[in-house]
């Protein structure tokens, strides 16, 4: 059983990351995701009557203003998301005293507190600078040391009063080995070292570098919520005669919904009646808006912007295209890259480290010297820069932008893992039919051997695929219909598996099929000229080769466009379809694909798949169709386009939208980004905190290094990471 929980007052990602392990170790729970930036933790396995008090206890120990409460419905979630974690600005970051807002917290409330906490804020962070402007100015000017440390303290105290009360609280919990804790030893003996502009400034940029932390936090999470803000209300439902406004949730499937211009389409439908335009932008990132008539399918979450229309629903508020993207983007920011467990693993070791270094300079550096002032001072230095907070947050932040990115521009992938793996991909394989192809067939040309027309052979070829529900056979009888070419009802018939059809028509024998069904049948093949790329069926007319109609599957628009961006990437492409091998061969070609396959059965394109995996390493497969399922699970990252079958949407790890072959350059786009990004974090973060360790020990310490490898760090990590929500750089 897997229930969600809503987190208040956490404003530490590596205290987040503490009680995420520690709730893991609880009996009866099978795993714990904690989502630092959603504020939000799931729990599998056993909830039982005492499960919520016992994990707010484990986090209280380790950060004391956190609330964990049961999430709320969905809907009111996110109305009230946003403003809830705007209303902990003040309490998160600087893990003061909690604010008493309790989970049902009128929402009207929470928008006005959100103010004037935004107000207090900046008041207070104001008159710290003025304060410690002065002491400067004080001591400096006047040289007179008590009343510039009388200064010092006061803003001192007005910046850092809320690490002086968290640290308080964590000591009575047994939590030593905080930021607080970290922050409040450092500047407090900076002050007894008589470093007072150092002490001071270490909690300005601390409290400068959270503002930060949280406008960017904010800014990927309003990436996640503008999606889930995405579904409906309410919507007008046809119901005894007249349009009610029911809410969304009491849609039914087969209800006629009426939508007005400027609304938000509420549920999936059908048009029932009218025409207009609506924008799909908000669903999958195309920018041109889309005509829609009677009979057109349409996903909810787009706006008609023309005239009004009615649809009939074909899913539930519940199961409708929207929901299913909002929830799959909500999950994809829990599930958790390697190297963001990585990060969680080495912060776990880190900080003991930097602190052993630390009381060891301390130590050795005054019993070798003398000097204790000087070492003490350096041993300072080591704990601003100990907590690893700007690693810990700055690369899921990474992650989780490059979801929100990817979710506005119609690509759902299901987790960082997924945008982790297909950023190291280095091949990509596609299927043909309805993933480079649109998967309709279409008549594209009619080959007489002479002896009948184009309309005779259509009519005689027609006519007997009429009993045959194979989509070739379909696209044929279609476009004979279309075309005013009159068919009869053919008499004694057969269906030949794999082959094609025999039927009796006008009193004539007639085949339909491939060229294993005319030579089966002893068919006198005359000699007909060369065709292109497609599917080629014979007519054969009381046992004479009569012609050929090719049916093709015509190309997706972005098709080349993809293999070609692709291919300047560096990234080696493929195409393995069950088409027959002269089709998959030529249309490869006309793509440009590096290997086209052919005739391949699902476990024969998982062979292929493995084959390109030895010569180029990771591989991802695109597919949409039923038999894709095997080698979408089978490849390292599988990609299904939305209008695919169920089970390729399962099996794959990221969907596209749209449909179309750029989707999937986008994404690997949006991977490269993310993960080079995350990389820079990690190299940056290091090597900078690993130079001021260095000078530290070589006898240079400096407390305002310290504070730019801590704070200053954290601030460009996080500015850094907040780069991959550009979508424009993805287009």
């Amino acid at each position: 059983m897997e229930k969600t929980y809503e987190i208040h007052n956490l404003g530490c990602a590596h205290c987040g990351s503490k009680i995420e392990e520690a709730i893991n170790k609880l009996e009866g729970v099978d795993s714990a995701v904690l989502n630092f930036q959603l504020k939000r933790l799931k729990i599998s396995g056993e909830h039982s009557e005492g499960l919520l008090a016992r994990i707010n206890e484990i986090a209280q120990s380790i950060e004391p203003d956190v609330e964990i409460v049961p999430s709320s419905g969905k809907k009111k979630h996110v109305r009230e998301h946003e403003h809830s974690h705007e209303h902990e600005h003040e309490h998160e970051h600087h893990h003061g005293e909690h604010c008493g807002c309790g989970h049902d917290h009128a929402h009207e409330h929470e928008h006005h507190d959100h103010e004037e906490n935004s107000k207090l804020e900046i008041a207070v962070l104001a008159a710290g600078v003025v304060l410690f402007a002065a002491a400067i100015a004080v001591h400096r000017l006047t040289q007179f040391l008590p009343a510039a440390i009388a200064l010092y303290a006061a803003a001192y105290l007005v910046l850092g009063i809320n690490v002086l009360k968290a640290t308080v609280k964590s000591l009575t919990k047994g939590n030593v080995f905080n930021e607080n804790f970290l922050m409040t030893v450092a500047t407090l003996g900076a002050f007894a070292l008589g470093e007072y502009a150092e002490a001071v400034g270490v909690v300005l940029f601390f409290r400068i570098g959270e503002m930060f932390e949280d406008i960017a936090v904010s800014r990927s999470r309003k990436a996640i919520t503008d999606v889930t803000e995405l579904r409906v209300e309410e919507a007008d439902v046809l119901r005894g005669g007249e349009y009610v406004r029911v809410d969304a949730d009491d849609i039914e499937v087969g209800d006629i919904v009426r939508i007005k211009v400027g609304e938000r389409i509420a549920v999936d439908g059908v048009v029932e009646s009218g025409e207009s335009r609506i924008d799909t932008s908000a669903v999958n990132g195309e920018p041109v808006p889309m005509t829609v008539r009677a009979g057109d399918s349409i996903m909810s979450g787009c706006i008609n912007i023309s005239e009004t229309f009615t649809l009939r629903a074909t899913a539930t508020a519940d199961d409708s295209m929207i929901t299913k993207i909002a929830n799959a983007v909500e999950d994809a920011s829990s599930a958790k890259p390697k190297l963001d467990r990585f990060i969680t693993r080495f912060a776990k070791v880190y900080t003991p480290i930097v602190i052993g270094i630390a009381a060891a300079t301390a130590l050795l550096g005054t019993l070798i010297t003398g000097d204790w002032q000087k070492w003490v001072y350096s041993a300072l230095t080591f704990l601003v820069i100990s907590c690893p907070c700007a690693l810990v947050l700055s690369v899921p932040l990474a992650y989780f932008s490059g979801i929100g990115a990817s979710s506005k521009l119609g690509i759902l992938f299901k987790g960082g893992d997924s945008i982790e793996a297909l950023g190291k991909v280095k091949a990509i394989a596609f299927d043909k039919t309805g993933t480079l192809t649109n998967g309709s067939f279409t008549v594209t040309r009619i080959t007489s051997a002479g002896s009948l027309s184009d309309e005779e052979l259509l009519h005689f070829c027609g006519s007997c695929e009429q009993i045959s529900t194979h989509p070739v056979a379909e696209s044929i009888v279609s476009y004979c219909r279309a075309n005013g070419i009159h068919l009869t009802e053919p008499g004694r018939s057969s269906d030949i598996a794999g082959r094609g059809v025999e039927a009796e028509v006008d009193g004539r024998t007639v085949l339909c099929g491939n060229m294993k069904l005319m030579q089966e049948k002893g068919a006198e093949l005359t000699v007909l000229p060369q065709t292109v790329a497609g599917t080629s069926v014979y007519v054969a007319v009381d046992g004479r080769v009569e012609g050929v109609i090719l049916v093709s599957d015509e190309m997706k628009k972005t098709s080349a466009e993809a293999v070609k961006a692709l291919k300047s990437m560096g990234i080696a492409t493929a195409m393995f379809t069950g088409d027959v091998p002269e089709t998959a061969e030529e249309v490869g070609a006309a793509l440009g694909v590096d290997t086209a396959k052919g005739g391949l059965l699902p476990d024969e394109k998982l062979s292929e798949l493995r084959a390109l995996r030895e010569k180029h390493g990771s591989v991802m497969f695109v597919g949409d169709g039923l038999n894709d399922a095997p080698v979408l699970a089978g490849a390292d990252v599988g990609g299904a386009m939305q209008t695919g079958s169920d089970l390729a949407l399962e099996a794959a790890d990221a969907v596209f939208i749209s449909s179309e072959p750029m989707s999937v350059v986008t994404a690997k786009k949006i991977a490269d980004k993310t993960l080079r990004i995350s990389c820079e974090n990690i190299i940056f973060a290091l090597v900078v905190k690993a130079a001021v360790l260095v000078l530290g020990l070589v006898g240079h310490p400096n407390m305002w290094l310290a504070v730019f490898a801590d704070s200053g760090t954290a601030m460009l990590l996080i500015l850094n990471s907040i780069r991959a929500l550009d979508t424009k750089k993805y287009r």
